[in-house]
């Protein structure tokens, strides 16, 4: 499969959303070592504990009277945020959704803007990290 084309949903009205990389989805479970008491054996069980998420790190290119990332992160204040589900969708070349990362109460944790150079000719670029509590996986076919 080709990760060239894809989309993200940041919401009702954040649909589409054009991003140059996204990054970061990964999920681990904590290690729980522990030695039973009647164990023969000299050494740790390991069991599977807490499922951790990582961060997501999405960059875009910036566009005129477009702060929606920075309204979104002003909204965060002590245990109030608005959280969101995010689609992340893997499309073919027809355009149909072949996978799809659902990420569950997610939120902006931090907002990276362009950095500004007098001799560059790049494109400007933000970068917003996102945290979440859960991940869902499924196939679009």
């Amino acid at each position: 499969m080709p990760k060239f084309r894809f989309e993200v949903d940041l919401g009702t009205e954040l649909k589409g959303v054009a991003f140059q990389e996204v990054s970061g989805l990964d999920v681990e479970a904590q290690v729980i070592e522990y030695r039973k008491s009647n164990s023969p054996l000299f050494s740790t069980e390991k069991m599977p504990g807490i499922i951790k998420y990582g961060n997501i790190t999405m960059k875009r290119g910036i566009f005129i009277n477009d702060n929606t990332f920075w309204n979104w992160h002003a909204e965060i204040g002590m245990n109030t945020i608005k959280r969101k589900t995010i689609l992340i969708k893997l499309l073919d070349e027809s355009g149909k959704v072949t996978m799809q990362w659902s990420l569950h109460n997610a939120w902006p944790t931090k907002i990276t803007s362009t950095d500004l150079k007098s001799d560059g000719n790049e494109v400007a670029v933000d970068t917003i990290e996102i945290v979440y509590e859960q991940l869902t996986i499924t196939s679009g076919r």
